[in-house]
């Protein structure tokens, strides 16, 4: 369900990206007409999945021993105990609902890449933090629940965090070189006749 729901919201963010980049109405009347199939599939498969895993038994670790054990509506817990990350997903799902509507309703606006982009972004990372945090395993096995792994038993060594932690000081570089990239890129819509220039690449 997960992986149908991600297929289709890749879809719906691929033509929000058109529809927000390209000048050419044809192209960008498909794709707002491409969005209403693809965004109900979305909703279809991605409402099953978080109806599966609010009511589905989770995998808990038991703190002081590490023991692993089935627990009734862990995920569900791991919300409600953890209300900022419940925040944050409802948020993000807001966000990616909006970007879609608004592009749907108003035929002039495009700029939902940017609210279902972000909102995207946010609800991942909020069942990340589900998955993971509030002594549950991330990485469940099926076959031996104890041989599932967890933040603590899955640590690399003090030695491997701290070339980690230096390596990911590079990071922010990183994001500053991607957006000043995606910038000159998209710093006006494609159209028509940059497709047929044959003088050479634009960027």
């Amino acid at each position: 369900m997960l992986g149908l729901a991600v297929f289709f919201l890749a879809r719906i963010l691929g033509a929000l990206y058109f529809i927000n980049n390209i000048n050419e109405e044809d192209l960008v009347r498909r794709c707002r007409r491409a969005l209403w199939g693809n965004t109900g599939l979305f909703l279809v498969f991605f409402l099953a999945f978080v109806i599966r895993i609010l009511t589905a038994d989770g995998f808990a670790v038991r703190p002081e021993t590490g023991e692993i054990f089935m627990e009734p509506y862990k995920y569900l817990h791991n919300f409600l105990e953890m209300p900022v990350v419940l925040v944050l997903f409802l948020f993000g799902v807001v966000l990616v609902l909006w970007g879609i509507i608004r592009t749907l309703a108003k035929s002039g606006f495009d700029k939902g890449i940017w609210f279902t982009g972000i909102g995207t972004i946010l609800a991942v990372l909020a069942l990340f933090l589900v998955a993971g945090f509030n002594n549950t395993a991330y990485y469940p096995s099926s076959y031996d629940l104890q041989s599932s792994l967890t933040l603590s038993n899955s640590c690399s060594s003090l030695f491997t965090l701290k070339t980690m932690a230096f390596v990911s000081l590079l990071i922010p570089f990183v994001l500053i070189y991607i957006i000043y990239v995606w910038r000159c890129i998209d710093s006006r819509k494609i159209d028509g006749n940059e497709m047929k220039d044959n003088s050479g690449h634009s960027y």
